[in-house]
């Protein structure tokens, strides 16, 4: 009983905090607009008129005498629209082409079809939406007599040229990549690929800041049951605000404990156009150059834009190499600590007298020795990237030079230990993710410990733990490792090595496309 008085209480006092909550919101007034053109002026202004980058315009419009007012955020609002376009047609309108028995109904069309020359015109009668959509942009025009208010979508926004993606440069393909605009990301997918099924849906995600989002994907090709999900995802996420697409990334994924990423992000249009093409489902968010693709899989982690743009005996040479490096990136300090510390008679008898003769004076075990040049390497690695470009570069060049030729000398680490970090590194440097590469670097720690308490024994214990994890992981019910597992035969032609293109006729069945054949 005492338990049910607890719970019924915590009821009352969250029911009472969600209430006062609610009444804190701002922009949550259901007030209509009376189309008394002082007093709607005057409840807005009671709304949003604090804010010093609200402005509020009143003239006449035209011969006519009626009252008209204009809304807008300074520096938001496009300006030239407001100028050249409202407020010269509003104040050119002469009686006579208003005059008309019934004239506020006369009058709102003829402002609709005829005085305003601008697209993206829509009605409102609220209060909250209209000073959301003055707030996100828009421009809100009230005619004394008329209850709608008209919003003009007219945002100005300084966007940077469409350059190549830094993150994801290519030696032979397109020089361009999304930027923070959503509008034209979504003109770049238009022209890119220019197919009349490629469908965008768009929503808003945000409980006090709205941004838009857009869902992309082929509407003859997409899984039905895939879409339902991504769209039931989204309508989950409950958040004040989402700052980059980074947010929805972990908020629509499936298991946040892996450190493997299950949503692919990417800056290249190229790349969501062929994750389209295969029956993928693709997000844009509304202020990110970086687009989500699900669902997604650990070799697309591993793939190029480039393995297509090569030909295909070039581009499996660099995908088997990639790989290999991705091995040598997770494994390859264990494998030097297990086979130093428990397994030298592995070692040809040349190779482990020079280790030895490098490692004597060394007072440190290979664990520490290891830990000690890969935090090293680590913190270079971060200081490089949050420093200026020019002098970054230089910091992880030098730096990395000098504190393990330091470290040599003063015999706290051997030269074969700085070879085998460095040759890691490299190794990590060669995947074209950068969230791949985080996660390989996170689980190196993990393989070290197991490799010093357990030797090559751990090394094979942590490979086995890995790919269990690895089989049970799903993106959006597909499996992490596929067409490994579940084994599909000929989803294989583009997985570990690529066939030439007239070979690979068939879209990826673990996606369950509508239309499995590829045009040629």
């Amino acid at each position: 009983m005492k338990w049910w008085k607890l719970d019924k209480n915590q009821m009352k006092t969250e029911e009472s905090a969600n209430k006062a909550k609610q009444d804190e919101q701002p922009f949550q007034s259901k007030d209509e607009i009376t189309g008394n053109l002082t007093a709607d002026l005057n409840l807005i202004r009671k709304e949003i008129g604090h804010n010093a980058d609200v402005k509020f315009r009143e003239f006449q419009m035209g011969t006519t005498g009626i009252r008209t007012a204009i809304i807008f955020i300074e520096g938001l609002a496009n300006e030239d629209v407001i100028n050249n376009h409202i407020l010269i047609d509003f104040m050119s309108v002469s009686s006579k082409e208003t005059d008309h028995p019934l004239k506020n109904s006369f009058l709102k069309e003829y402002i609709k079809n005829q005085a305003l020359s601008v697209c993206g015109l829509m009605e409102v009668r609220t209060l909250n939406d209209i000073t959301s959509g003055v707030m996100f942009g828009s421009i809100a025009i009230l005619v004394d007599g008329i209850e709608e208010v008209f919003l003009v979508e007219a945002t100005k926004s300084k966007t940077r040229n469409i350059d190549e993606p830094p993150t994801e440069s290519l030696v032979r393909g397109p020089r361009v990549g999304f930027i923070e605009n959503l509008k034209d990301n979504t003109a770049l997918l238009r022209r890119h690929g220019k197919d009349q099924n490629l469908t965008i849906v768009s929503s808003q995600v945000g409980e006090r800041s709205k941004k838009e989002l857009v869902i992309i994907y082929m509407k003859d090709l997409v899984d039905p049951h895939l879409l339902e999900e991504v769209k039931q995802r989204i309508n989950k996420i409950k958040m004040d605000d989402i700052h980059d697409s980074s947010y929805i990334e972990q908020l629509i994924e499936d298991n946040f404990i892996s450190p493997f990423p299950q949503v692919q992000s990417t800056e290249r249009p190229d790349r969501v156009m062929a994750a389209l093409m295969e029956g993928r489902v693709a997000l844009l968010l509304d202020g990110s150059p970086f687009a989500l693709i699900v669902p997604v899989t650990f070799h697309m982690m591993l793939q190029s834009p480039e393995d297509y743009y090569e030909r295909w005996m070039a581009a499996t040479l660099i995908r088997l190499l990639r790989y290999f490096s991705a091995f040598i990136a997770l494994f390859g300090p264990s494998l030097y600590i297990a086979f130093t510390s428990f397994h030298p008679g592995l070692i040809p008898t040349k190779l482990i007298f020079s280790i030895a003769a490098n490692r004597e004076g060394v007072p440190f075990p290979p664990l520490i020795e290891a830990l000690i040049m890969e935090v090293s390497i680590e913190v270079l690695r971060e200081a490089g990237l949050r420093l200026p470009k020019p002098i970054g570069q230089s910091i992880g060049i030098v730096g990395g030079l000098v504190v393990g030729e330091a470290a040599v000398q003063a015999g706290i680490v051997s030269p074969i230990m700085v070879i085998v970090v460095a040759v890691t590194a490299i190794s990590s440097f060669t995947l074209p993710q950068y969230n791949i590469g985080i996660a390989l670097r996170i689980l190196r720690f993990a393989s070290m410990f197991f490799a010093s308490v357990f030797g090559l024994y751990g090394v094979v214990l942590f490979f086995l733990v890995l790919c269990t994890h690895l089989v049970r992981l799903k993106s959006f019910g597909i499996p992490y490792v596929s067409p490994a597992a579940s084994f599909r035969l000929t989803d294989w032609k583009d997985f570990m090595i690529r066939l030439p293109l007239f070979l690979m006729k068939r879209r990826p069945k673990l996606l369950y496309p509508k239309d499995s054949v590829r045009k040629r």
